[in-house]
């Protein structure tokens, strides 16, 4: 009798375990095709969207100055393409093929800016405010993620602010050209501003104090605000 009873508890064990396993395989797979659908939706976009953003470019340079202003260059749009990759790296992973290729396309439009800006400001006698911000994804950089988080908050905070954020170990021939260029090595997180750059960490604060023209902006701004508000009152 014992015996009998022993051998239907494992078998019920048994039947337990596969029903288990079998509940958390489908679930499991139901989730990871809910994942896999999401981020291929994104990364659609995304190959989009660098189309777009590729044929602004063109555009771009060839406009009269009147009707370019520093807001009008494509910080916006690279600011929204950057929040999207950034989703992708978590979902996907920062070693995933697929994001590796969008950061790669990413960082290309980035510099194509930098270069479009430099163009423009010359020719339209603008003076954008501009970071390079460089980080790794190796070794655990939790100076780099603080520091990200910081860079985020100042671009929310002060509209004029161009940052453009580099993976340092990222393989592409064109980014070790700009940081061949601007010298910086390896001692990440990395900042460079009026082409300078500053190694480890650095703070809000001391950001500002290096960017002055921040406060002077952010005041102009405020007061356009304030004469458009009066101006809809009369």
């Amino acid at each position: 009798m014992n015996k009998k009873t022993s051998i239907k508890i494992y078998i019920i064990s048994f039947l337990i375990t596969i029903s288990i396993f079998a509940i958390s395989f489908f679930a499991s797979n139901f989730f990871n095709k809910k994942r896999t659908v999401k981020i291929q939706n994104i990364e659609d976009k995304m190959s989009l969207d660098i189309l777009s953003l590729e044929t602004q470019f063109d555009l771009l340079e060839n406009l009269s100055c009147k009707y370019i202003s520093e807001g009008s260059i494509l910080s916006k749009e690279l600011r929204s393409l950057g929040s999207r990759l950034s989703f992708m790296e978590e979902s996907a992973g920062v070693n995933d093929a697929e994001v590796l290729k969008l950061k790669r396309h990413y960082s290309l439009l980035e510099i194509k800016d930098i270069i479009l800006m430099k163009k423009i400001a010359k020719k339209c006698n603008l003076k954008p405010i501009v970071l390079l911000y460089f980080y790794t994804n190796k070794d655990n950089c939790t100076e780099c993620t603080k520091q990200g988080y910081v860079l985020t908050k100042l671009a929310e905070d002060y509209p004029h602010l161009r940052v453009y954020s580099f993976d340092y170990n990222l393989d592409l021939p064109v980014l070790k050209t700009l940081i061949s260029i601007n010298n910086v090595d390896d001692n990440l997180p990395a900042i460079v501003i009026n082409d300078k750059t500053y190694y480890g960490f650095t703070d809000t604060e001391k950001i500002e104090k290096l960017m002055p023209r921040l406060a002077e902006e952010k005041i102009k701004e405020t007061k356009e605000v304030k004469n458009k508000k009066n101006d809809k009152k009369k």
